[in-house]
């Protein structure tokens, strides 16, 4: 049964439910003796959920069986560990919260066991999601399946990297400032960052509060668009979450792109790209107008060299706002022994929280500081500002732009650790997504020496659509989607 979960699709695997030529219990349990033979080398997984697993999986057979079921009923999946589930225990890959147990589910949760979710386990993640290789967790660095010796991507790079080695089918991640696109790049899997305010942010532990956003990874634009259809829709308990209706964005798969204009932003074919990612991009988006879309290649967005130093403004400072709840009395981890309550407050961040998370917080703490608030964050508000214009005026000739997911393919693990301002650079093509607060999805488009190079199509503010009926026309015409890792 081990093959039917690493080579199976969402739709694929419900189509073989629905004939009962597959129960849900069998998917599962190959799942789960895919997670035993390559965890000790991938390191995708924190918690490893197998008793909920079966459980989950023998109530999804027994809604099959009565014809109640849904397209995600009964398929293995992986939350990414920054999203509250009820009993299971919620790390963020910290130290400060590696015995935390929700005592709810995040709403996406809610949804996705309302469609009958098996949930397999809890994936790994930079700590507090604030990375962009996955070697910032507090317990272990996870592994590219294409070469283990690279980082997967972050911060999502466990849920990417798992879908990747077929530990579970789909994902869960979250995206900050390309955490769930520049792992699916890295990983050759699809990976989507749905528009602000489109997916409820309600039991998602917070980063950067206005950045922040949850979606798919998967193996395909088809299951990206069904799970869409599971976890997408407004929300009460998140004051953010849009008021607006959910489309069935598998009616958007017509594979048809004709006269689609799509914009190649020139600033984001930046110094120091690697030369096989230019090759790659360019011939995917020849392959995209052959296929019947017209390209401009003219479009300008002069504001997107400030993006980098925008989003390292804004999201430290609403971390640090955000991160001031862990002080050693309400929950997480407490350190014990201090004197006094400063004392208790002090050591429980020090030995709470890792290298990476506090020096996010010592940023946006200054940042936030007086004399400096006008200096740093309002300008850096304004600039986003301009920003989003930018995008606005794009789209009033363009339907979507593409760009690169990552100016490079994977890393070396180890590589940039010691270099922050060279890591934070991986992210480059996609923070400005995130600030803009627009929806983006990565796909594969190529190798180079056998390393995955991901494509990243960005859409209007809840355009979802429009990106995934383009992504999904790309899939169809190439195979690079259905390459594996082999491991």
């Amino acid at each position: 049964m081990a093959t039917y979960n690493n080579q199976l699709t969402i739709h694929e695997a419900h189509k073989l439910l629905m004939e009962k030529k597959v129960s849900s219990v069998e998917l599962t349990e190959a799942c789960l003796e895919r997670i035993k033979q390559v965890e000790p080398h991938v390191s995708a997984i924190v918690t490893v959920t197998d008793e909920l697993a079966m459980e989950q999986a023998r109530r999804a057979d027994e809604l099959i069986a009565s014809g109640d079921s849904r397209p995600l009923t009964g398929i293995p999946t992986l939350i990414k560990d920054v999203m509250c589930t009820r009993g299971v225990r919620t790390t963020c890959s910290s130290k400060m919260l590696e015995n935390f147990v929700p005592p709810y589910d995040a709403t996406v949760v809610e949804k996705l066991n309302s469609a009958g979710m098996v949930m397999v386990g809890k994936a790994n993640m930079d700590e507090f999601a604030m990375g962009s290789s996955t070697e910032h967790s507090a317990f272990f660095p996870t592994h590219n399946p294409w070469d283990l010796s690279r980082v997967p991507g972050g911060s999502s790079g466990g849920s990417a990297a798992a879908v990747a080695a077929g530990e579970a089918v789909y994902a869960l991640g979250s995206d900050t400032g390309g955490s769930i696109r520049q792992p699916a790049g890295f990983c050759s899997v699809t990976g989507l960052k749905p528009t602000y305010g489109r997916v409820s942010r309600y039991g998602l532990v917070a980063f950067a509060s206005s950045l922040d956003q949850i979606g798919p990874l998967t193996q395909d634009v088809t299951d990206c668009a069904l799970v869409m259809n599971a976890i997408a829709g407004h929300d009460s308990r998140d004051s953010t979450s849009a008021p607006y209706s959910v489309p069935d964005y598998t009616q958007c798969l017509t594979g048809e792109i004709k006269g689609m204009k799509i914009g190649i932003p020139k600033e984001y074919f930046v110094e120091g790209m690697q030369p096989e990612v230019e090759t790659a991009m360019k011939v995917a988006i020849a392959k995209l107008e052959e296929l019947g879309a017209s390209v401009g290649w003219e479009v300008s967005l002069p504001s997107t060299p400030h993006a980098l130093a925008v989003y390292y403004i804004i999201a430290p400072s609403e971390a640090s706002a955000n991160l001031a709840r862990y002080d050693g009395t309400k929950y997480g981890f407490r350190y014990q022994g201090a004197e006094t309550m400063w004392d208790t407050m002090d050591k429980t961040r020090q030995h709470g929280f890792g290298a990476e998370v506090k020096r996010r917080i010592m940023l946006g703490t200054y940042a936030l500081s007086a004399g400096y608030y006008d200096a740093y964050y309002l300008k850096a508000q304004k600039v986003r500002t301009l920003i989003r214009r930018e995008f606005d005026a794009a789209f009033e000739k363009y339907d979507v732009l593409v760009t690169p997911t990552s100016p490079t393919v994977p890393f070396k693990i180890g590589e940039k650790l010691d270099d922050p301002v060279q890591m934070y650079l991986s992210d480059v093509c996609t923070l400005p997504i995130n600030i803009a607060g627009l929806p983006a999805i990565s796909i594969p488009v190529g190798f180079a020496d056998d390393l995955p190079i991901g494509m990243q199509i960005i859409g209007k503010p809840f355009a979802e659509e429009t990106i995934l009926k383009i992504a999904h026309t790309y899939q169809e015409a190439t195979e690079w989607h259905k390459r594996r890792p082999e491991l």
